[in-house]
């Protein structure tokens, strides 16, 4: 059974570390079951991300939408931040590994809509990541990956960025409209 972890730097963040079932052949791991965060929305879409050492995206957000990460290849830092009004962590930022080589390299995240997610790729990686609504540009946000007030420590001096990336307003700059709500909802909490 999956060993579940909730969040207490972030509300609505959960952490999965799966089974990881090994013989001769290798390894074998259910990445995802909805069991493991029983208040989510369907997952309704899958998408992979294929990043080069060195390169930054982030930090997006969705008021509608949640996202479920794992990392198939590579080691990747995870910044999350904190963006919705009336959260009881409001402003708090979570960094953090996923994927290499260590004991939690199989681990899930969660991620509730209302908190803004980044990563960096420390090597090549790829992330491979569910969504529970498909794509809708009106609910693809950003806010800047360098902005002081969430100080993150991505772990590169450099960064690649994409054009997108490199314009998202500071935290404080954010339109008053497009920051999410708190309130009770998947996983125990979530955005409006």
């Amino acid at each position: 059974m999956a060993e579940i972890h909730l969040s207490s730097e972030v509300a609505g963040v959960v952490l999965v570390d799966p089974v990881v079932h090994w013989d001769d052949r290798g390894s074998f791991v259910e990445t995802w079951r909805r069991e493991w965060i029983p208040d989510c929305r369907e997952m309704v879409q899958a998408n992979r991300a294929e990043r080069v050492a060195g390169s930054l995206v982030g930090l997006h957000y969705h008021r509608f939408q949640a996202d479920y990460w794992t990392v198939a290849e590579g080691l990747v830092r995870v910044v999350l931040h904190d963006l919705r009004a009336g959260s009881p962590t409001d402003g708090a930022t979570l960094c953090m590994d996923l994927g290499g080589g260590g004991p939690d390299r199989h681990r899930g995240l969660y991620i509730p809509p209302g908190v803004a997610h980044g990563f960096a790729a420390l090597t090549d990686a790829t992330v491979a990541y569910l969504v529970d609504g498909t794509y809708d540009p009106v609910d693809e946000l950003g806010v800047a990956w360098y902005d002081p007030v969430i100080g993150a420590d991505w772990g590169l001096v450099d960064p690649v960025l994409s054009d997108r990336d490199r314009v998202n307003p500071v935290r404080a700059d954010l339109v008053a409209d497009l920051i999410p709500l708190f309130s009770a909802g998947p996983a125990g909490e979530g955005a409006s």
